[in-house]
């Protein structure tokens, strides 16, 4: 069986690890992948954005199945195209990957159908969204519209700060048309928790719950990133917790996208708060989380492809999705000035014993070396009987990795680890 995975991160490489497991499989093709997956695939080189040539490399290779991960390719349509010629893909088609396309539609759409979330307003003229924040309360977020690479949400303490954020996004369309129409809505206060989900548009079975570390720096501090690390399961996130999102949020989810005629099939993403009037979502997203993936697939003990497949063919309700008792940590490695500005060029090096727990991002190769080529180089992970010990083995592949300009944080699943010692 030929497998071809659309994507670069560090989130395919963990899928193609994955499928890799799977026996029926004999070559899994990254389109474009990135010079660190080369012994896990076959590289292609392209755009995960072009459409058309993924559909017609597909045909050319009589690839039997595509798994089509990032968000922007998704809301392009991508899914639609390959449906269209009659390749079997997992992920959602477009007029379903709009819930992460659109805040202002997943924003109405929970307003409609009744699903927990922050309170909002909608604005697609500057100088209301202005007037607004003059009045609402602070702090508050400005979030854009589209997708904007994971920056276009600004958490404003100050009045100050939310005007600047409506008028980069509006005014100076920092994000381009993803700007031109924006959301403000309340700030919500908890531990944040990330549910991603297997659905066939009437099954859903949820992922292991896991925690995100967005800051650049330890502590908290620093700017976002894409994600400077993250642990599974969640602490946070209990048996109450889980019962009350399924009822409240993961179905609710389902059934409106199916009302509004948006079947939703592949992996739908839950940002969740946990807030004192219970779970409320902050975000959905159409696909794996980057650097969630990293952690939550290692823990699977099913066969994905098989779920991946079920997804697409809805049969999800007859197919086992079993996951271990064990805990997950994934250590991102980055380039110094990420997110910001870096260099990249700089060759990486690791000893033979961690090569196997090492998900590539930001690599190329270059011959024989294999050099950096983005902020978020690399990330870590380490399965262990319990997040302490998952933790302290990440960390002791990290000194066993090298690259110029490296840095990461001290300090993933610190947080996890106190809410552990609290129970």
């Amino acid at each position: 069986m030929k497998v071809l995975v659309v994507g670069s991160g560090g989130r395919e490489h963990a899928i193609i690890k994955k499928i890799k497991e799977n026996k029926n499989v004999e070559t899994i093709y990254a389109y474009p992948g990135n010079g660190g997956m080369k012994d896990d695939a076959v590289l292609v080189s392209g755009s995960a954005t072009d459409i058309e040539g993924v559909v017609s490399f597909a045909k050319a290779n009589k690839v039997d199945y595509v798994v089509v991960t990032p968000d922007d390719p998704l809301v392009l349509g991508m899914v639609d195209a390959l449906e269209k010629e009659s390749i079997p893909c997992f992920g959602p088609k477009k007029n379903a990957a709009i819930i992460e396309g659109s805040k202002v539609f997943s924003k109405n759409l929970m307003k409609k159908y009744g699903i927990p979330t922050a309170a909002y307003e909608v604005f697609d003229d500057v100088n209301k969204a202005l007037a607004y924040v003059e009045t609402c309360p602070i702090p508050t977020v400005v979030k854009a519209d589209g997708l904007a690479l994971g920056k276009g949400v600004v958490i404003a303490m100050s009045r100050e700060e939310a005007k600047e954020a409506v008028i980069s996004a509006m005014s100076n369309h920092q994000f381009g048309a993803s700007g031109d129409h924006i959301v403000i809505e309340e700030f919500l206060e908890g531990p944040e928790v990330s549910v991603l989900s297997f659905t066939d548009g009437k099954t859903l079975k949820p992922m292991v719950s896991s925690m995100d570390h967005k800051r650049a720096l330890d502590n908290d501090e620093g700017l976002n990133t894409g994600g400077m690390g993250t642990i599974a399961p969640n602490p946070y996130y209990t048996e109450e917790v889980a019962k009350e999102c399924m009822e409240k949020i993961f179905l609710p989810t389902i059934e409106a996208m199916n009302k509004e005629g948006r079947t939703f099939k592949g992996c739908l993403y839950f940002g969740l708060m946990i807030t004192k009037d219970g779970p409320k979502v902050i975000e959905y997203n159409c696909r794996f989380g980057d650097p969630e993936a990293q952690v939550v697939l290692p823990l699977l003990e099913s066969d994905l492809l098989t779920i991946m497949m079920a997804t697409t063919n809805g049969t999800l309700d007859k197919t086992e999705v079993k996951w271990s008792d064990k805990s997950a940590c994934c250590v991102i490695m980055a380039s110094k000035g990420y997110p910001t500005h870096y260099e990249k060029g700089y060759e990486i090096t690791c000893e033979e014993d961690v090569k196997n727990d090492i998900y590539f991002a930001g690599a190329k190769l270059d011959g024989d070396k294999l050099l950096t080529n983005g902020g978020r180089v690399l990330g870590v992970t380490s399965v262990g009987e319990c997040l302490k010990c998952a933790i302290k083995a990440s960390y002791e592949k990290v000194n066993k990795i090298h690259f110029d300009n490296s840095f990461y944080r001290h300090d993933i699943g610190a947080r996890a680890l106190k809410a552990k010692e609290r129970d």
